[in-house]
Order: structure tokens, then sequence, then C-alpha cells
């Protein structure tokens, strides 16, 4: 049944899932160890500022303020980070940071990795034509489009007739999701 008028309903429930994932699997508490900085303690965690931030950009965020998407789940997550608080963990982006939080983040993805590896199945190996692929990573690439409009000078339509990127993505093919592992910014066309 499909209504507009319940009670205690939240939308984008998979945002509660991503947030979960990520503090359950170590993400934010890492993500907040790799931007604490010494001497300061900031009333809002800062791992838990970027890791909402993250999963508001999920649900369409395409600004700060956009934080907001996340107050239907404060019974769930607690209260919303202001875009203040967004602002100011952006703002901690300096190279050094931005080394620490990428080792984090390989970190936990190695954890996970882990975790996936220790499941009583194994790893996923992929059955292709019958034949079980053990042993093996399929690395799926491919590159999408990203709709822009540009007037930028020399910028020509793709042979739909359509403006944008074109990123390249890399993806394993042996998660569930098709983990992405890498991405190149594509050109402007």
């Amino acid at each position: 049944m499909v209504t507009g008028e319940g009670e205690g309903l939240v939308g984008h429930a998979g945002a509660v899932l991503l947030r979960k994932l990520a503090d359950r699997a170590g993400l934010t508490a890492a993500l907040g160890s790799a931007l604490a900085r010494k001497g300061k303690f900031p009333l809002v965690d800062r791992g838990v500022a970027l890791v909402s931030m993250a999963v508001a950009i999920a649900l369409g965020a395409t600004s700060m303020n956009d934080i907001a998407l996340l107050a239907d789940h404060e019974p769930v997550l607690g209260a919303p980070r202001s875009d203040t608080t967004v602002r100011r963990t952006l703002e901690l982006a300096d190279p050094r940071t931005l080394d620490k939080i990428a080792r984090a983040r390989a970190a936990v993805r190695a954890h996970v990795w882990s975790l996936i590896c220790a499941r009583p199945a194994g790893f996923p190996w992929l059955a292709i034509a019958g034949k079980l692929l053990a042993g093996w990573l399929v690395i799926d690439l491919d590159a999408t489009l990203i709709t822009a409009r540009s007037d930028k000078e020399g910028a020509a339509p793709t042979f739909k007739m359509g403006y944008g990127f074109h990123p390249l993505g890399a993806w394993c093919a042996n998660t569930a999701d098709s983990e992405r592992l890498a991405a190149l910014p594509g050109r402007r066309f």
C-alpha cells in the first residue's frame, strides 16, 4: 500500500544503511582520527561530518546546505551536521590530511576485503559460461557520461548530441555490488 499520510515514515531509508555500514566497518572512526587536530576538540566528530556529507551526496546533495537532507534520519543517526560544520571539515583538506584520509580508507577497505574472504563460502569468485574463475579478480572498465552543459570554446557534442564529462571507472565484478576501485576524471566535451 502506498500512502502519503503515514506517520513515522522515513524517505531515503538506504541512507541509514550507508551511514551504519561506514560506522560498523570502522570508516567513520578512521576518518575522525585522520581529521583530528592536536589541541582541538570539536563538538562534532569530523569523521561523522564527512561520512554524513558523503551520505547526503548519495541522496542527491549538490551543496553544503544539502546536509539538511539527513534531517529526517535524526531519530536513527542523530542531529544532522550543520553546513558550517561541513565547511569547517572540508577546510581541513590540505595535502597532508588528504593523505591521512587515503590511508584510513585503504586500511578500512583492506579490513572489509578480509571479512569478505573470511566468509563461509570464501571469496566470491565469478562463474562465466558455467566455468568458475577461482583465483581471478574480474575488473570491469567502462566510461560513464555525466551531462553538464558547457559554453566552453571548442566544446563539441557527443554523437548523441549531449554535452558533459566522460570519467573512466574500474569496478570489481566479484563483489555483489561491483565495488568501485578507481576512477579517472574524463575530459569535457
